[in-house]
């Protein structure tokens, strides 16, 4: 009888004991991959093609404060209509939003920052000494809407979204530590000119202007062909063509395959005149009438078709921002850029 009794002692005391055993077992088990919502939310989180589909940051309910500089522009925005004054900072932060990438190494943000500010400022002057009656009394314009010369911080929040606190501190950064900066020849300032992208070369503003300016003479640009843009091409049918050779005055007739003639290039490479239906018309003007990224091209006529190849992006003339890009990353530093774009300048404070 006791034996029985001790045996049903035991057996209760087993029973009570199993649960714990039980939750013993379970918290210590290592887990498989799957097994559980632990598991599966670690390997999600360190897979790439689940890491582009986090849950995008919020944007910030209000922009990034900025330094002020206590000077302005006024600039004409023929968006609004209406003349802006706008704080030298902030212009700077705006204008350069629309010149280069936000997220751009910090020295070609840097060279961007005073080129732009010696180029404005030299607007400033002359329109102050000389007024322009199309800007209503302003130092330059610009075009908000279309992201021209100067943009606002609001815009910047509202196309950058989830990346705007981001791109906005990465380009003040850059703008602030060289505000006040810009490049001289003796005591004028330069007409700091710039481009997105060159053809290899930057060209001479004598040959693309018909004027010559210091500073702005053809230096190597070899960054430029690895950027994305470099080439490009437009194609046209015949009747396409005519229609925009007659906004140059020229009236083509016959054949097509004998339309266009010969040609003069600078020597960067820019076409400077091209021969339409035995009329000689320049090669930037050609650029505006077909729609072309550059003036630096080759035309054909082959399949029926007219097929302009380009190279580069803009009049090519003064710094590259493609080309201070590559030199940024190759890690030469703002001053080293600008010095070599504007060659015979001098960096100086305004």
């Amino acid at each position: 009888m006791k034996g029985n009794v001790s045996l049903l002692v035991i057996f209760l005391i087993l029973l009570l004991l199993l649960p714990c055993v039980s939750l013993f077992t379970k918290s210590a088990a290592p887990q498989r991959s799957g097994s559980s919502h632990a598991a599966v939310s670690q390997t999600t989180v360190n897979s790439p093609a689940a890491s582009s589909k986090k849950p995008k940051a919020a944007v910030s309910a209000a922009p990034v404060p900025g330094k002020k500089s206590g000077k302005s522009f006024r600039i004409y925005d023929q968006t609004q209509k209406s003349i802006l004054t706008v704080d030298e900072l902030d212009f700077l932060r705006g204008t350069v939003a629309t010149e280069m990438s936000p997220d751009s190494p910090k020295e070609a943000l840097k060279a961007q920052t005073v080129a732009a500010y010696t180029y404005y400022a030299r607007q400033r002057n002359l329109h102050r000494q000389k007024p322009d009656a199309a800007l209503q009394g302003a130092d330059f314009s610009c075009e908000t809407g279309s992201w021209r010369i100067y943009v606002t911080q609001q815009q910047m929040q509202q196309r950058w979204k989830e990346d705007y606190s981001t791109f906005y501190t990465n380009l003040a950064s850059a703008v602030e530590s060289v505000y006040g900066q810009v490049l001289r020849s003796g005591k004028e300032l330069v007409n700091a000119t710039y481009c997105s992208i060159s053809s290899g070369q930057t060209e001479d503003a004598a040959a693309v202007w018909g004027k010559a300016y210091p500073c702005l003479l053809p230096v190597a640009s070899p960054g430029d062909i690895y950027a994305a843009g470099y080439l490009s091409s437009v194609s046209m049918t015949p009747a396409e063509f005519q229609k925009a050779a007659e906004n140059l005055g020229c009236r083509l007739s016959g054949s097509p395959a004998g339309w266009a003639g010969s040609c003069q290039r600078t020597a960067s490479g820019m076409v400077s005149i091209l021969s339409l239906g035995g009329k000689s018309v320049k090669g930037t003007d050609v650029r505006t009438a077909f729609g072309l990224r550059s003036a630096n091209f080759s035309l054909a006529y082959t399949g029926g078709r007219f097929v302009f190849s380009v190279k580069g992006y803009g009049h090519g003339v003064g710094m590259s921002q493609a080309g201070a890009t590559a030199m940024a990353k190759e890690g030469e530093t703002y001053q080293h850029i600008l010095a070599w774009y504007y060659p015979g300048s001098t960096l100086a404070a305004l």
